[in-house]
């Protein structure tokens, strides 16, 4: 039963899909990031359907790569988004660090946020207007991995908040089990594009690297760690760079 309500607690908190409902305490929650990946499945899903539905109705690249960019919100209900202005809008202060950290918790959204919040929205829109239909089910499995590294992180890196919502991972059990799990998840990942085209997996899993490696820089650097705000980051700027990376190889390749 715990399970099932960490399952259900994910897609409550990751996404505006409709769950039954199941108590928010430490016990059911304990698990959730198990799941977190799962969410990335649905949005693989409806994004793979709504490009073949394009493809019926001879929707124009304007009208396909809205549908490609807004999907994603819709599903999360912009979470990871919210995270991506928080921690944009933190970094652009240049304030220390504890200053950053509370510019990460401040509801309101600065100037840096507004920018940069449309800036990703007219990138995502032109780099989609360029995917070619063959792409959707690689870049669909790019929304599984994004959430299964990101979930990596929140159980690997340190936690720049002990008192934030990242603290209930501190179980060394806990994170154990997390760590097996979402490495079942990336593996799953890396077999399916594989399968696809191997030179698709080397771009695809080449890109999230990259903004792994980025992520991990920022968190420690200008944070000292991760919270729930950067995750969202991470989850949002390695969608946008994997979807580049494969926009521009399905051009070469």
């Amino acid at each position: 039963m715990r399970i099932w309500n960490s399952f259900l607690i994910a897609f409550a908190m990751f996404s505006k899909i409709p769950v039954p409902r199941a108590d928010w305490d430490k016990e059911n929650m304990k698990y959730m990031i198990c799941f977190f990946p799962g969410i990335g499945v649905v949005i693989g899903f409806l994004m793979f359907g709504y490009g073949k539905l394009c493809a019926l109705a001879d929707f124009g690249a304007l009208m396909r790569s809205a549908g490609y960019v807004l999907i994603p919100v819709l599903v999360t209900g912009g979470i990871h988004l919210d995270g991506f202005l928080d921690t944009v809008d933190a970094l652009s202060s240049w304030q220390p660090r504890e200053r950053k950290l509370e510019i990460l918790k401040d509801s309101h959204a600065g100037a840096f946020a507004i920018i940069m919040g449309c800036a990703y929205f007219i990138l995502a829109l032109g780099i989609w207007s360029e995917v070619e239909e063959k792409m959707l089910p690689i870049l669909g499995v790019g929304y599984v991995l994004s959430r299964a590294l990101s979930g990596m992180a929140l159980a690997t890196f340190p936690c720049a908040n002990q008192k934030g919502s990242l603290g209930m991972f501190a179980d060394a059990a806990q994170k154990r089990v997390l760590k097996i799990t979402l490495v079942l998840w990336i593996a799953a990942c890396a077999g399916a594009v594989l399968w696809w085209d191997w030179r698709y997996a080397l771009i695809l899993f080449g890109a999230a690297a990259v903004v792994y490696g980025y992520y991990y820089h920022v968190a420690m650097k200008e944070f000292g760690g991760t919270t729930g705000d950067i995750a969202g980051f991470f989850v949002q700027v390695c969608e946008l760079f994997m979807a580049a990376a494969l926009m521009l190889g399905g051009k070469l390749l």
